[in-house]
């Protein structure tokens, strides 16, 4: 919305934040008033949610616990039935933990599924982000019974179980109504299969000044239209079709439902001209499709690098139902060499199956891989979580990559990295992923980079389905991105 900036949108991993907190601490702000504006927003968002009903709270064995206990407290003053269970001893807490369990003065009870009867809400405050090892024992015996028993639950920073950094879930953790976390969000919020467990996420301040950021070096952002909306292409009073860019949208012989969808996409977001190029018995197909949509035979590589040698036709999309065979192949290292910005999705990827490398060392214009998991394993042996994942790939392709999903993960070479959370389920249709493509080679023709492109693309596809809801099929997306557009414009969203 308007007036929010990058900085509101940034991913924390365990460690920047622990350094956050410490630029706090060393700015003037005691770590124990941290730790009480934590568990007060706990308990402010267990008020706003809930009328009076009674209450457990999980408090583990670190600052998590902590903020547990500042809860407990709030909500006893307002007058609300609250318990505590306390996974170990008292005695071993230290710090501020220590601290406010020395506050609460209405005793605890050891962990366990025990301790949730007569339970109406819970509070998980048994471990953080920074949870490493899969639960075991009586958390993981508690978490579970929560499930179980259909408990409404409530988590501080994020549920129990689930990695902070990569979104794992270790053991098991449980799905909460909300997550309560403090001054940014982390990545294991918005990955799966973490962010699924988290339920709203909700961001409290709790004193740490904006400026931490500064002493961070941010990397990672929750997609938003702050990062790029500066940037996006709208169109001046002495714009025309030609300043908008020309998008050369490769399309198969069989399977044309892919490139006109991508063609569809491409104009409505607004490429000033979109011209699919394929073989001359499919032409007629693609010319049916729109009036607005140029068509180009292409039946020989001199074709279609004559096609491309107008340099007017400043970007190129290969891949959507163009077939894994030498030809994509061909195609896809016509357009790098001629030095158009490229947009390889689908079988533009999969071709290079057998020899990767091939692939990467003709990427020297601005390039954009959509690849889905499948596709990206074809390209890409690398191990870890998404988001260390596609940043792997974008260093090694020397291209930018957005590796789609309901948790899509974009990176480009020099380490950003953006995750796109606005995605609806009903996105998984067939042609999705080609209308996708083609919004972001509309971009990439008007001017964007390949990581804006990607960025805008993914946050406009999500929000045109959002639009439509149940019942979503591709052809709805493109005819439902003018409204989201207004809206963009208008600096809503």
């Amino acid at each position: 919305m308007e007036g929010t900036t990058a900085d509101e949108f940034a991913l924390l991993t365990c460690a920047e934040m622990a350094r956050a907190d410490a630029a706090a601490i060393a700015a003037g702000t005691p770590s124990e008033r941290l730790m009480e504006a934590a568990g007060a927003a706990v308990a402010h968002e267990i008020q706003r949610r809930f009328a009076p009903r009674p209450v457990v709270v999980l408090c583990g064995p670190g600052n998590n616990g902590g903020d547990g206990f500042v809860a407990a407290r709030h909500l006893a003053g307002a007058g609300w039935p609250v318990r505590v269970a306390l996974l170990g001893k008292t005695q071993t807490l230290a710090g501020d933990a220590a601290l406010n369990a020395g506050r609460w003065k209405d005793g605890t009870a050891p962990v366990s599924p025990t301790a949730l009867d007569g339970a109406g809400v819970v509070i998980d405050a048994l471990f953080g982000a920074g949870l490493t090892r899969p639960l075991t024992g009586a958390a993981l015996e508690t978490v579970r019974a929560i499930g179980t028993r259909g408990l409404p639950c409530i988590a501080v920073d994020v549920p129990s179980g689930v990695a902070g950094d990569s979104g794992a879930v270790l053991g098991d953790a449980p799905h909460c109504a909300a997550t309560v976390t403090f001054f940014r969000k982390k990545p294991g919020h918005l990955l799966l299969p973490g962010r699924g467990r988290c339920g709203d996420v909700v961001v409290a301040d709790i004193g740490i000044p904006p400026e931490a950021l500064m002493q961070i070096g941010l990397a990672a952002h929750e997609n938003a239209p702050a990062l790029w909306r500066a940037r996006f292409p709208w169109p001046s009073l002495e714009s025309h079709k030609y300043s908008r860019g020309h998008a050369v949208i490769v399309g198969g012989r069989r399977m044309t439902g892919a490139a006109r969808l991508a063609a569809r996409g491409a104009l409505r977001v607004g490429a000033g001209l979109v011209t699919v190029a394929a073989e001359s018995p499919a032409i007629p197909i693609y010319a049916m499709e729109m009036a607005g949509i140029l068509t180009a035979p292409i039946d020989s590589p001199s074709a279609f690098a004559a096609l491309l040698d107008d340099k007017r036709r400043n970007a190129v999309l290969v891949g959507p139902g163009n077939g894994v065979e030498m030809t994509t192949q061909m195609r896809t290292l016509a357009a790098l060499a001629a030095g158009k910005a490229c947009v390889l999705d689908a079988d533009a990827i999969s071709v290079f199956a057998d020899d990767p490398k091939q692939l990467f060392r003709a990427i020297r214009s601005p390039v954009l891989l959509t690849p889905h998991e499948g596709e990206f394993a074809r390209l890409f042996k690398v191990a870890g979580d998404k988001l260390a994942r596609t940043r792997a790939a974008a260093r090694e392709s020397g291209a930018t990559v957005l590796l789609k999903g309901a948790d899509t993960v974009i990176a480009a070479p020099d380490g950003r990295a953006a995750i796109n959370a606005n995605a609806p389920p009903d996105l998984a249709t067939a042609g999705a992923g080609d209308v996708l493509a083609g919004f972001a080679i509309g971009l990439m023709a008007q001017g964007l980079s390949p990581f804006d492109a990607a960025c805008a693309a993914a946050w406009l596809h999500g929000e045109a389905a959002a639009a439509v809801g149940p019942g979503l099929i591709a052809e709805d997306l493109p005819e439902n991105l003018p409204p989201v557009l207004r809206r963009l414009k208008a600096g809503i969203g």
